[in-house]
């Protein structure tokens, strides 16, 4: 497709697996480690030479570390990582705002914080876990071209050497950035913008009443800083904007064209600069995620501002909704499953690029109504909400992504209790040892849920089905979850529901299953 036919290249190889993914940022790693865990061969291959040893995203959120317990990557990441404990709000030279906004989400998610863990080494803990499991990325090897013909893609690769491998595959997954070859060979359109400023990132040691190891915002007339506290204290990561002239100027730039203003009146000294680049943010959704037997995931099929932390999280969350369905189809369910990847999560990307956008411009435009929300209203509105439990709540079920949800989905059935199917399933203690019921979800796989007495019809169904059932004993914590007692939660290996049947009574679960097809049980 959009390139050289495969049987006219003189290929040193042909490498065979079920899944080709193009690029090893964290949405490849971590497609290419929950499809090796459901059993699918994958080959994952990089242009670059190495993993990146710098970048820009920083937070990974409640709902990525708890699809990364699933597969035993959770620990890892929480003990390199440094939890979000304070914020801090500042408007033109003074403090606005502190909030402890630690554990915030307490009994929203076994993970009530947002981590700071850079990407770079967000990547090396799953290139080693990746190893673990048998797959190594192949670097230096470019994605140039593919086709698709009976059900297969035959894709051309070149190594650094010149030498060409060919990848015969079931499908391939673009998962290699904003610039994606996978998408650009698909001719799928990537409408969107850019905006106006340049900012920059930088990694620093510092000294100052801002290098607390708490996170800090400040807004200004017209620029605004980011202080990201690191792991080792006296460490951050600065983000701001660049001095107008400069960025006009369009010369290479260093850290002496940082507008100082801001920096000056918070207080930071900066002792020493480890890494520095710039960089243009910019808002686009792919017109389709899918076409054939081709796939874009994260930055190949949506980009937008960094307000919140949450292009990564969202990549990893395209990787984890495809996976399970890939594996699915590649060990025999239909094929028609694949269908529902693009709905799920096109409309979460548009809707996340909405509404980024509209944060982002109100920060960073030089309007005099954006300057007015960024200098008047925000040091008024902001404490109010930080002061608030029931704000600061709503505030983590939405910037970690436990309040997606995929209600419209065609995956998606019934509603019980405040639980519709698509749902995120929600997050409960079960008994006084401190388990809880998201533990059974490291099987990734399907599994019914019961929260008090399942019926004999249930019981039935499972066993017969070879479905795990997993009852769960009635309290109040399962009240307040929004459960309803006896009911039916048939869970997706993703820990969404599908089904929620308030009857209990297994009819609904039972239609669902055959509609779907003899991938889920026997």
């Amino acid at each position: 497709m959009n390139g050289d036919h495969a049987s006219t290249v003189d290929a040193t190889r042909i490498a065979n697996a079920d899944v080709l993914i193009v690029g090893a940022g964290p949405t490849g790693l971590v497609l290419a480690i929950w499809l090796t865990r459901l059993g699918v061969r994958v080959r994952i291959v990089d242009k670059a030479a190495a993993a990146g040893t710098s970048s820009r995203a920083l937070v990974v959120h409640a709902r990525t570390l708890e699809l990364y317990r699933q597969i035993g990557l959770a620990d890892a990441v929480v003990a390199g990582g440094r939890r979000m404990t304070s914020t801090n709000l500042w408007a033109a030279g003074k403090q606005v705002a502190h909030a402890v906004i630690g554990d915030m989400g307490v009994g929203i998610s076994p993970f009530p914080y947002a981590l700071i863990f850079p990407q770079d080494e967000h990547e090396r803990v799953l290139i080693d876990h990746l190893s673990q499991i048998g797959v190594e990325v192949e670097r230096q090897t470019e994605f140039v071209a593919f086709e698709q013909a009976s059900r297969r893609v035959r894709a051309r690769c070149t190594r650094a050497d010149g030498s060409t491998v060919l990848y015969e595959t079931a499908y391939i997954a673009g998962c290699d950035g904003a610039h994606s070859a996978v998408r650009q060979a698909l001719e799928i359109g990537f409408p969107g913008g850019t905006y106006e400023h340049l900012f920059y990132v930088a990694d620093v040691e510092a000294r100052g009443q801002a290098m607390n190891g708490e996170l800090h915002a400040a807004l200004d007339t017209t620029e605004f800083l980011a202080v990201f506290p690191l792991k080792d204290d006296g460490h951050a990561r600065l983000v701001g904007t660049v001095l107008a002239g400069a960025s006009e100027a369009g010369e290479d730039l260093s850290w002496r064209d940082v507008s100082r203003r801001v920096i000056d009146w918070m207080r930071i000294d900066v002792q020493r600069v480890h890494w520095f680049s710039t960089y243009r943010v910019h808002h686009r959704v792919a017109d389709r995620f899918r076409r054939g037997c081709a796939f874009l995931l994260g930055d190949a099929a949506h980009i937008h501002s960094p307000v919140g932390g949450q292009g990564m999280n969202t990549g990893i969350g395209d990787a984890v909704n495809l996976a399970w369905k890939l594996a699915a189809v590649v060990n025999g369910a239909n094929e028609s499953l694949l269908d529902s990847y693009e709905p799920e999560r096109i409309a979460f990307a548009r809707r996340l690029v909405a509404t980024t956008d509209r944060a982002f411009t109100a920060v960073t435009s030089n309007g005099r109504m954006a300057r007015w929300l960024r200098l008047k209203a925000a040091p008024l509105i902001i404490p109010i909400v930080l002061s608030s439990a029931a704000l600061r709540r709503f505030m983590f079920r939405t910037v970690s992504q436990t309040e997606v949800n995929y209600r419209d989905s065609p995956l998606s059935h019934g509603r019980a209790g405040a639980v519709h199917g698509g749902d995120r399933l929600p997050w409960v203690r079960s008994d006084p040892n401190n388990t809880d019921n998201f533990a059974t979800l490291t099987s990734v796989d399907w599994q019914l849920h019961v929260y008090g007495e399942a019926a004999l019809e249930i019981q039935a169904l499972c066993e017969e089905r070879a479905l795990a059932l997993h009852v769960f004993s009635w309290g109040m914590a399962c009240r307040r979850a929004g459960l309803r007692r006896n009911a039916a939660y048939l869970v997706r290996p993703d820990g969404y529901v599908a089904v929620a049947d308030p009857e209990g009574s297994g009819k609904a679960v039972r239609h669902y299953l055959e509609r779907l097809g003899t991938s889920i049980g026997k």
